[in-house]
């Protein structure tokens, strides 16, 4: 059976990179090992930066995004109890709230690892989920 990873933005960002190729094909390999979960928030996340970063518009961002839900396994919502333990997991390991939101939602979902360079790689959150940056070895 694959582990359950759950994806960071940046994951989704670099399946579209045109420039960051090694990343790119990285994100691709998460998607053939692992069963993939992401959430409503990488959706608005990832929406952001294209809008912003790479100038894209709505009907080009609604195309990834629809790709995005084909490939992955899972898309979580964003509940109440979602929001109450990422506030306890931003005040016991110092996480910003928005990183602290992805981890509540990998938890929620029983995740065995969180793929993101944007956290401790290595670090275990609450005894089993495991935070791993894929992209370590790769500028």
């Amino acid at each position: 059976m694959k582990d359950k990873a759950f994806l960071d933005t940046n994951v989704l960002i670099y399946l579209y990179s045109e420039s960051e190729y090694e990343k790119r094909e990285i994100a691709y390999q998460i998607l053939n090992v692992h069963y993939c979960v992401t959430s409503l928030q990488a959706f608005n996340e990832v929406s952001n930066v294209w809008f912003k970063k790479f100038g894209w518009d709505g009907a080009k961002i609604r195309k990834y995004l629809d790709n995005i839900e084909m490939v992955c396994d899972e898309i979580l919502m964003i509940g109440r109890g979602t929001i109450t333990t990422a506030l306890s997991l931003k005040d016991r390991y110092g996480y910003s709230y928005y990183d602290s939101l992805m981890l509540a939602s990998a938890l929620e979902s029983n995740c065995d690892v969180i793929m993101t360079e944007d956290m401790n790689s290595g670090q275990i959150i609450s005894s089993h989920l495991k935070i791993e940056n894929p992209f370590t070895n790769h500028p």
